[in-house]
């Protein structure tokens, strides 16, 4: 997410980067200009932030949250993109605070993600527009009155970059088994499932249109696609998943 901001034209001299394991810390010191410090009481005294961005894991937050509490009541806006934490638990650390809850996804590494955002309150429309300038550099984003739904988008977009990894496994394993060579099987797999996203990402057509286009009747898509879309197939499969990923969000939040 940094090297989109950066790339969108944010001086690497206005963002820091608190990172307490020094290892971890390594993998910015390629930016020149880019501070990086151990601890947030290691900023300056008077230093105000313009934003805030929480990108730790969900059992790191309650320790890190108190050192943040002075920022509260000035222009700040803090942005989460901590899985399954709610804004109620940023509400009780650090008190009445304009606060943004987003979910993006890993294809935000290539500036492809997917982002689904939530504001408390406390957030203003300058506020908001900030938030969704950075999250813009990174893929496509979107916004959400219902915190709740947050669950949902985690489980679909969140979660989804895996699903699509695993079917692509899948049918790589599924071509060995039909007699090809492991290299050629994972090559035709891996190509088939980056190139069909990308043809779903340029074409104006549904999904369904597309799909419709590549199944002659009585071909050989056709008759996969009788087992995939099958009761019990694919589609069922992804509900249960989803439903189950859902109910986890939910868990994590509670």
């Amino acid at each position: 997410m940094l090297d989109g901001w950066l790339a969108r034209g944010l001086p690497a001299e206005r963002a820091i980067v608190i990172e307490p394991k020094p290892t971890a810390g390594e993998a910015f010191r390629c930016r020149p200009g880019l501070r990086i410090l151990p601890s947030a009481a290691a900023l300056d005294e008077g230093f105000r932030p313009s934003v805030v961005v929480f990108a730790v894991k969900p059992q790191e937050t309650e320790a890190i949250l108190p050192d943040y509490r002075r920022f509260v009541g000035s222009d700040t806006v803090f942005l989460s993109i901590v899985a399954g934490k709610r804004i109620a638990a940023f509400e009780a650390a650090l008190g009445t605070a304009a606060i943004v809850r987003a979910m993006p996804n890993t294809p935000a590494a290539i500036r492809r993600g997917i982002t689904v955002a939530c504001a408390n309150a406390s957030v203003t429309e300058e506020q908001r527009a900030r938030c969704q300038h950075l999250l813009d550099a990174v893929g496509e984003m979107d916004w959400v009155g219902d915190e709740g739904l947050l669950d949902a988008v985690t489980a679909v977009s969140g979660s989804g970059p895996a699903y699509v990894f695993l079917f692509t496994e899948c049918l790589a394993q599924a071509g060995i088994q039909a007699g090809l060579p492991a290299s050629l099987a994972w090559r035709l797999a891996r190509v088939t499932v980056s190139g069909s996203g990308e043809l779903l990402h340029r074409s104006g057509e549904a999904a369904d249109v597309l799909r419709q286009n590549v199944t002659s009747p009585g071909g050989t898509t056709a008759a996969a696609l009788e087992v995939l879309m099958a009761e019990g197939g694919l589609g069922a499969l992804l509900d249960r998943a989803v439903a189950a990923a859902a109910a986890r969000s939910q868990e994590l939040g509670d």
